[in-house]
């Protein structure tokens, strides 16, 4: 198992995959980039620019509206890593017909071929995503989609350098080696993904339907069957949208507010993608592993805060022109510019790939493919709506291209404040992540080995303080539903978080049986469902730093499901905040040190058919040792 996600690129189990992905995009972008250079190498007419500047965009996304409903269904019913082997094999074709388009100068055979590779990156993109929660372990779903991310960004960025340059390099050959660099490229990409080792159908018995319209609203039914996921896609869409009109603006911004030319363009596009990378790659670090949705508000309000410097920076047209980078970074604001893009697109990278994480970690795998395929085809309206927004509010309305960026900003705002009062839990983590990375040091210990990857769990825990569900849930990677004592499950501010996380509350026999009652129904029927249970079995929050004796609540659960217990232990929660430690200060404590040191530790699994309260309350104390 990789301990970090650069160890990811040294294990077949993914690197192959990554490759494929990475030269997909890559040649995309070549093939799409060498169009426009032939038709400056050819000194085409604006008539003939003008139709491949409107007609290519078209040909490029309608496949996502067409075919995305079998997309999704074909990536579910047969082994992935033969529908990767199919979708190179379909490129090497598809860059054979643009290579003979490049040797005869041919614009209709080159929108035919661009055509085709949308249909080609259809078929891919179900299987795209869909086949990360199959090789990868559940803690390493956010490194992973990093790289992926990553991956694309750079891969992106390097084809369109390549493609935008290739007629300059070749001269007179530049057809013959614009068509044989996609060949080749292709080539290349088919020969790696036959090193992707098999990842298995998700659904092999599913039935294929050829019909797109029905099908369509069928997978987009799938992408809103659960509410986090349903927003999670939007939240994907909405990145392609704001992506989009960025990327749609950014070669006039850079002539028209920047005062350079297509080397400040592509000066400016390198910042953006490189920061987005780097975003995407930042995440398994920010998340400490898991799938951390709290991120996503971070990199929505990045985005946001980026935007509005950016406009404030630059508001007004350029008054020098012909710039360099040189010149550019040199004349004022020119580094407040590049940092603001660069911050977009780290933000950018914040955001979406936790969100890639929850689809794939919350969305059954027999279903995955198809609910990836309901997503594209979202993205692709997004897209379809930003071009057509970007072109309506500059040719009707009017806007400078700094104006539709502080719009932008604007709406960003406000549609990802909509996405989280819709599902608090995007909020909800992005505290919970904020009050423990701010108040304690957090390592882990044993979860990846010993917390099953899927399927029922109960969790036993020592009890310190107020914190101690808010720590094991930054820590595991799965949810996890908490029981925990009414009085502090109705603790202010703290209950919202609680309720929005689906904590059960539990009283004792005494103070509310009917409570008590409630709760053991609902761990069962949790238990039930496949899910993680957390439990405290001490009944309180400890008094004096030690574990007390673990009540028999423990040992009911598993009359009724006896399902696999894994023991786990915190170290160093009394010294740290909100532990009954400082008896001057009520119930809570100043740390001696900021940021205290706190470790979740667990061990492997125990049959919960022979588990009792008096062996786990000993392993659990083993565990703690003397770390209290």
């Amino acid at each position: 198992m990789a301990h970090n996600q650069f160890e990811l690129l040294r294990q077949r189990r993914f690197a192959p995959f990554f490759l494929t992905q990475a030269l997909g995009a890559f040649n995309d972008n070549v093939y799409r980039q060498a169009i426009i250079g032939l038709l400056f190498w050819l000194e085409a007419s604006d008539d003939q620019k003008t139709l491949y500047a409107t007609l290519a965009p078209a040909l490029f996304i309608l496949p996502y509206f067409l075919f995305s409903s079998i997309a999704g269904q074909i990536a579910e019913k047969l082994e992935k890593s033969r529908v990767i082997r199919i979708t190179t094999a379909m490129e090497i074709a598809i860059m054979s017909l643009a290579a003979v388009g490049f040797a005869l100068q041919s614009l209709p055979v080159l929108l035919v071929a661009l055509f085709c590779t949308g249909v080609q990156s259809t078929l891919f993109g179900p299987v795209k995503y869909s086949i990360l929660p199959s090789v990868l372990k559940p803690e390493e779903l956010t490194g992973g989609n990093g790289l992926v991310e990553m991956g694309t960004s750079v891969s992106i960025l390097l084809g369109m350098l390549l493609g935008g340059s290739i007629f300059h390099l070749a001269g007179e050959y530049g057809p013959y080696a614009a068509g044989g660099a996609v060949v080749a490229l292709a080539i290349t990409g088919n020969l790696v993904s036959r090193l992707i080792p098999p990842a298995g159908a998700s659904a092999p018995e599913l039935r294929v339907r050829w019909n797109p319209l029905p099908e369509s609203i069928a997978i987009l039914r799938l992408t809103r069957k659960q509410l986090a996921v349903r927003n999670a896609v939007l939240g994907v869409s909405w990145f392609w949208f704001v992506g989009t009109v960025l990327t749609s603006v950014l070669p006039a911004y850079a002539e028209t507010v920047l005062g350079g030319g297509a080397t400040l363009y592509l000066f400016a596009l390198a910042v953006f993608s490189i920061g987005t990378g780097i975003g995407s790659m930042l995440c398994e670090k920010l998340s400490a592993r898991t799938v951390e949705i709290g991120l996503v508000p971070i990199g929505a309000l990045g985005i946001t805060a980026f935007l509005v410097h950016l406009y404030f920076g630059r508001p007004d047209a350029a008054t020098a022109q012909g710039l360099d980078v040189a010149g550019f970074l040199a004349a004022p604001g020119g580094w407040r510019v590049a940092l603001d893009l660069f911050g977009i697109g780290l933000s950018a990278g914040i955001f979406v790939v936790p969100l890639f994480a929850l689809i794939q970690s919350r969305t059954p795998k027999a279903e995955m493919s198809r609910v990836i395929a309901g997503m594209n085809i979202q993205n692709a309206l997004l897209i379809v709506l930003a071009a057509g927004a970007t072109l309506g509010t500059q040719r009707l309305l009017g806007w400078s291209i700094p104006q539709l960026l502080l719009a932008l900003a604007v709406a960003n705002a406000l549609v990802t404040l909509w996405i989280f009062s819709i599902v608090p839990e995007f909020a909800m983590r992005f505290v919970s992540w904020v009050l423990v990375r701010s108040l304690y040091r957090l390592r882990a210990k044993g979860i990846e080995a010993n917390v099953p990857d899927e399927g029922p769990a109960l969790i036993v825990c020592n009890h310190v303080s107020y914190m101690d569900a808010l720590i094991l849930a930054g820590a595991i990677p799965r949810p996890v539903r908490f029981v925990m004592y009414y009085r502090i499950f109705n603790i202010p501010v703290m209950r919202w978080i609680f309720r929005t996380a689906k904590a059960i509350p539990i009283a004792g026999a005494k103070e509310d049986p009917a409570l008590m009652q409630r709760a053991f129904d609902e761990i069962d029927a949790a238990l039930a469902e496949g899910e993680l249970v957390g439990i405290f079995p001490e009944g309180a929050l400890t008094k004096d730093g030690g574990i007390a004796a673990f009540k028999s609540g423990v040992e009911k659960i598993l009359e009724r499901r006896p399902v696999p217990v894994v023991p786990m232990a915190l170290r160093g929660m009394w010294a740290s905040m909100w532990s009954r430690r400082d008896g001057r200060l009520g119930r809570m404590r100043v740390p001696r040190r900021f940021r205290a040191r706190v470790e979740v530790v667990a061990a492997p699994p125990v049959d919960g058919t022979t588990a009792t309260a008096d062996t786990l309350e000993a392993q659990v104390r083993a565990l703690r040792g003397d770390a209290a």
